[in-house]
């Protein structure tokens, strides 16, 4: 009986030392999303905003939950005239203010401490539809924080988005998107 007991223990204390869920809380103010599109004649480089997030996960599994949210609203592009149109006639952020990212998984290994190329995979909800996203994410993680560089892409007009080309002007149908969020880790 004592040495079920010993085992047992054993057993707890070494998924305790070699197997740890991480959270990682992120603030607006340590975020910086910026998109890119292209255009026949030029590059238009925009930024949005991180209104609140969060993400759980388990580096030995690779399991992921949480949510981020992005505020749509704060999107610009350095144009009032084209932000106007993109707002009222693109985003429509009067009816969809909100974006949403909820991962489900990472694939690879998250190095902490270290640095790591994985992939997060979950499912993002911009102008009222869900659609399953792969971001590429390079961390570099501390005992205590973690930085990622995602880079992603959205497929607007695939996704029931309205493409603003017209008879002049051609845009590209994808928006790339680089974000990188620093944030607070904290091992359970």
């Amino acid at each position: 009986m004592w040495l079920e007991r010993i085992a047992a223990l054993l057993l707890a204390l070494a998924a305790t030392a070699f197997g740890a869920e991480y959270s990682l809380e992120l603030k607006p103010e340590n975020t910086n999303i910026v998109w890119t599109l292209n255009d026949a004649l030029h590059t238009v480089h925009g930024t949005f905003k991180l209104a609140s997030g969060g993400m759980n996960f388990d580096p030995a599994t690779g399991k992921a939950s949480g949510r981020l949210v992005i505020d749509v609203t704060s999107g610009q592009s350095g144009s009032a005239a084209r932000d106007k149109r993109m707002h009222a006639n693109v985003l429509e952020s009067k009816k969809f203010p909100e974006a949403f990212f909820t991962p489900d998984r990472i694939e690879g290994q998250i190095e902490i401490p270290g640095s790591s190329d994985v992939k997060v995979h979950g499912v993002f909800t911009i102008h009222g539809a869900s659609h399953e996203l792969m971001m590429d994410a390079k961390t570099r993680a501390t005992a205590d924080s973690v930085t990622a560089d995602l880079t992603f892409v959205v497929p607007y007009v695939e996704w029931k988005m309205k493409d603003p080309s017209n008879f002049l002007l051609k845009v590209n149908k994808k928006v790339d998107f680089a974000v990188t969020v620093t944030g607070a880790l904290t091992r359970h």
